[in-house]
């Protein structure tokens, strides 16, 4: 199978059609110190932003690149083509007859940025502009090409010009076509030669441009500049004393070099924790090391143990958090994460202690109260004969879980038979340590199953033991000796996440060698796995469907309803928000709005939230677009009443990966809100990629609304064909289960 795609052309993400932002500026000769004054003010003033930029030139010495990226760490050198801007009518003049103004080729090398092909929106700025504001308004533009404008006065006539300033160039312009009408603008002179670029784009453009707000961009000139000049100490010090938000990529490339400089604790901390946000656990550790932390700084001793057990050095992460826990302020979170590293270690008693201290610093402590509710005192049930039962890692939903995390386990133990209990089922919880008494525990029975679910994920309950989600040494794997199953579990990384790799890309070839079955639930994240083995472990990996997109075949008795209920589902979710939207959220929902009042008018239109931050889209629509919607709390569910709700609805037009799989098992028609790569996997699978629009797509709202009207009003066809499609995952699904009875029996028989 090919990798799948999103319809459609362009440099953006093809699995999620997020689109690629770029910056640009031509820096010439004399024009570095300017450029640097740029790059600083863009900082400052945008301390969440952090782009691309692709800097234009005509030769920069070795010197003037590593000035330039100290001040920006995501900076791409590209080389002018002069030998075309010298050949523009208005430059190549005989001697004698040049005309006043029309200046050197140089004031023409900002039009390579239309050569950029490999971004969607390329944000044009001239090296002697200063940022004083947020630039939202530049990054929120979808259309044409945006520029300043000034306006000129004729009988009976008010038409635009365009200015000297910024550009906002979208895809449309960014093409070979654009490109020859500038060359051929620029060989004829036919433009106000006397300004130079600006006049050759304006009469090309004939005042076909979209007008910025001529208050975003000021420009200071040389004097003003050389009075801003700071050096690149002062600059990284004035960066990571700004309060408020700051971008990842910017806070460690301006802090790490500050903490080495001056030791800052309080910076390290920052830059520790940007560092845990983004999955990188052992910089944060090596980064807290490197400076000296007294006893009663609390935060910084908080940050390095959440660091610590994110790898997985449980002792001393322990050390850490409690000498935090001495803060008021800090000791809940500190209470809250010695909770946490208890349960890992299967103390319930002790993780409940933490808990209860935690929740007396701050009853509203959502960890602690997550943790408390996990380990308080209960009945454990009772199992059936270990030499009878399966063993089963996976996650499993505390209370007010996600919703489809909640349904995975058991439906996983539906395509094994129809009981699904502990009398043929033996839990152990992914993100619990894998120890010796979990091994003889496993060892005990007739096989181990893991998944499903996005299990390959770098950040979900992080540990250094595997690099993925479930807590397992390798040491202990190796030791494994029945029949290891590893079933429809997915490849989960986001747009812009990675894996440790050192460590994951070990465990994961030690877990595909040591398994009898390795099946993922879609043909995307074979391509991923498959691209971090060997190749003689290719052809072990397999496909084996989310079993919940089987759901009708699996659950004893089924039946479909014989009507449903005139409603569409919609959900939304917010976990790694940045990842899912870039900067699209308010574009997203302004779409989402026209589509919702289009199918207003339809259906009745509920929100479904697997999770409580799902719910946000609710509080969204409400405060932007004056639209109420009821919410179905899914998240409180059990997994009966998950499937009879799905069952029971028209349309599913969901975000989540189990928003769209689960309902598709109830034999739903649905609509992916695709902001992450596997809903373009899973429409793969099933050969059906026009059930899925991504959440960056231009014209969302009307395309959501005809793809779903279209559903909604042929929907007997629609429902016969999920049913179709889900026939093709059941005969996948049934010869895997034919495979591994064989797997199994042969064990048994052994």
């Amino acid at each position: 199978m090919t990798a799948p795609t999103l319809s459609g052309d362009g440099a953006a993400n093809p699995l999620t059609g997020k689109r690629r932002i770029a910056f640009a500026a031509f820096v010439g000769e004399g024009q570095l110190d300017d450029f640097l004054v740029l790059l600083r003010s863009l900082a400052l003033s945008n301390p969440e932003l952090c782009e691309d930029f692709v800097v234009l030139h005509d030769g920069l010495t070795p010197a003037a690149v590593d000035r330039i990226h100290t001040l920006h760490p995501r900076t791409e050198l590209r080389a002018v083509d002069t030998a075309r801007y010298a050949s523009y009518g208005a430059v190549a003049q005989a001697p004698g007859e040049h005309q006043p103004g029309a200046g050197s080729w140089t004031a023409y090398c900002f039009l390579d940025a239309f050569r950029i092909r490999d971004y969607d929106t390329v944000i044009v700025l001239d090296p002697r502009m200063v940022v004083p504001g947020n630039l939202g308004e530049l990054l929120r533009q979808r259309e044409g090409l945006a520029a300043l404008a000034q306006f000129t006065e004729g009988p009976g006539d008010r038409s635009a010009r365009l200015a000297a300033g910024p550009l906002v160039i979208q895809r449309a312009y960014l093409n070979d076509a654009f490109c020859a009408r500038l060359d051929a603008m620029g060989h004829s002179g036919g433009y106000a030669v006397a300004e130079q670029g600006f006049g050759l784009l304006d009469a090309v453009l004939d005042g076909g441009f979209v007008a910025l707000n001529a208050k975003l961009i000021g420009t200071f000139d040389a004097k003003e500049n050389a009075k801003t000049d700071v050096s690149d100490a002062e600059f990284q010090a004035a960066y990571v004393e700004l309060k408020g938000a700051t971008h990842h990529d910017l806070l460690v490339h301006f802090g790490t070099p500050h903490v080495a400089r001056t030791g800052d604790l309080d910076c390290a901390r920052k830059v520790a924790g940007a560092h845990i946000a983004a999955g990188e656990y052992e910089e944060a550790v090596e980064l807290l090391r490197s400076v000296h932390i007294p006893v009663d700084a609390a935060w910084p001793h908080e940050v390095l143990g959440h660091a610590l057990m994110s790898v997985s050095r449980y002792e001393e992460a322990r050390a850490q958090l409690l000498l935090a826990t001495a803060a008021p302020k800090r000791a809940a979170t500190a209470f809250g994460r010695l909770a946490q590293i208890a349960w890992v270690h299967g103390d319930d008693a002790l993780a409940q202690t933490y808990a209860m201290e935690g929740l007396a610093v701050d009853p509203t402590h959502p960890n602690s109260r997550q943790m408390q509710r996990r380990t308080r005192a209960r009945t454990e049930p009772q199992e059936g004969p270990a030499g009878e039962q399966l063993a089963h890692v996976a996650y499993y939903m505390p209370e007010q879980g996600n919703a489809g995390d909640k349904l995975l386990p058991e439906s996983v133990r539906l395509t094994f038979g129809a009981d699904t209990g502990p009398n043929r089922w033996h839990s152990i919880h992914a993100h619990r340590l894998f120890d010796e008494a979990a091994l003889e525990r496993v060892n005990s029975r007739r096989g181990l199953v893991i998944g499903g679910g996005g299990l390959f994920i770098p950040d979900t309950a992080p540990n250094g033991n595997s690099g993925w989600q479930w807590n397992v040494p390798d040491e202990l794997l190796n030791r494994i000796d029945v029949p290891v199953m590893v079933y429809a579990v997915g490849f989960n990384a986001f747009d812009g996440q990675s894996y440790r790799r050192r460590r994951f890309d070990t465990a994961l070839r030690r877990l595909v060698e040591r398994a009898s079955f390795f099946g993922l639930r879609n043909h995307g994240s074979i391509e991923k796995v498959r691209a971090l083995l060997p190749a003689e472990l290719h052809d072990k990996v397999r496909f084996q469907p989310c079993p919940t997109t089987v759901t009708r075949q699996l659950v004893d008795g089924w039946t479909d309803p014989d009507e449903r209920e005139n409603t569409v589902l919609i959900n939304a979710a917010y976990d790694r928000a940045g990842l899912r939207f870039g900067h699209d959220y308010a574009h997203f929902l302004a779409e989402m709005a026209k589509a919702i009042r289009a199918l207003g008018a339809h259906a009745e239109v509920k929100c479904v939230a697997h999770s409580l931050d799902d719910e946000k889209i609710v509080v969204d629509l409400r405060r932007e677009h004056g639209i109420s919607l009821p919410v179905i709390p899914m998240y409180d569910f059990d997994n009966d009443a998950i499937r009879d709700t799905y069952a029971r609805t028209k349309l599913v037009i969901g975000m989540r990966g189990h928003a769209g799989m689960i309902p598709f098992g109830c034999g739903t028609p649905i609509i992916s809100l695709i902001s992450h790569p596997k809903m373009t996997y899973f429409l793969a699978d099933i050969e059906r990629p026009e059930w899925g629009v991504s959440v960056h797509d231009k014209d969302l709202g009307a395309v959501l609304t005809e793809r779903a009207l279209g559903l909604l009003n042929d929907h007997a066809a629609a429902v016969a064909d999920v049913h179709a499609r889900q026939q093709e995952l059941w005969k996948v699904t049934q010869a895997n289960a034919a495979d591994l009875r064989a797997i199994l029996g042969s064990a048994q028989g052994s």
